[in-house]
């Protein structure tokens, strides 16, 4: 069975989760922290970087979230998630690298440093600054999902995608860390309910990262 190398607030990992289990692909979860720096997981992965997933019956390692979803993609037909013309598969991945890099780098990334890691490994306080910044932030990627919605049933087109996987696992960390509001934002918190509401999705929102609490509204699927 596969095992996913990974940690509860892991946007990348959280995507690969979601893509396994839209597809019925069975993997157990194994608790990573990337910045322990293990040296046995540095051999696994030499970017250091989670998910990273290890089939150890058959010797075989995956890793890079993209890469592992592209993989699956290719060879396990049940429930495409990047299909159709070869223009509707160049907007799921051109929306699946905006989530991955732009809203991990304006949002997720920031709130993670903040809330989770200065907390948790280097005892400091958040900078509220930068904290104001990444929601400000926030609020334009969601203006942007806002727009998508009016227009499209879901992100990329017509059927759920892996576009939509990916913006919900960023949406999902930067929710648990309290970095999301969503007054005025009507469109893109019915299409995250939707999604949360998924049975791929549900398991998440029971899981918790030592010492640092969701808001209220984190696991209520209509929140």
């Amino acid at each position: 069975m596969w095992q996913l190398y990974q940690f509860p607030l892991c946007p990348f990992s959280r995507k690969v989760r979601l893509l396994l289990s839209e597809k019925g692909i069975a993997y157990e979860l194994w608790r990573e922290n990337p910045w322990e720096g293990r040296d046995e997981f540095f051999a696994m992965n030499p970017a250091g970087r989670t998910p990273a997933l290890h089939d150890p019956e058959r010797g075989k390692t995956l890793s890079d979230s993209r890469a592992i979803c592209e993989f699956f993609e290719e060879t396990v037909e049940k429930n495409p998630l990047i299909s159709g013309t070869a223009d509707q598969r160049a907007e799921i991945r051109r929306l699946i690298a905006l989530f991955d890099e732009s809203f991990y780098g304006d949002v997720t990334g920031p709130l993670l440093y903040e809330r989770m890691k200065k907390r948790l490994i280097l005892r400091q306080s958040p900078d509220s600054r930068i904290l104001r910044e990444a929601m400000r932030l926030a609020h334009d990627h969601l203006y942007y999902i806002d727009y998508l919605i009016d227009n499209r049933p879901w992100l990329a087109g017509s059927t759920m995608t892996l576009a939509d996987l990916t913006a919900a696992a960023q949406i999902s960390v930067a929710d648990y860390l309290g970095g999301i509001d969503w007054s005025n934002h009507d469109q893109a918190r019915g299409w995250y309910a939707v999604i949360k509401s998924r049975p791929s999705f549900r398991p998440m929102l029971s899981e918790r990262m030592e010492v640092i609490q969701p808001p209220r509204h984190y696991a209520e699927v209509d929140g």
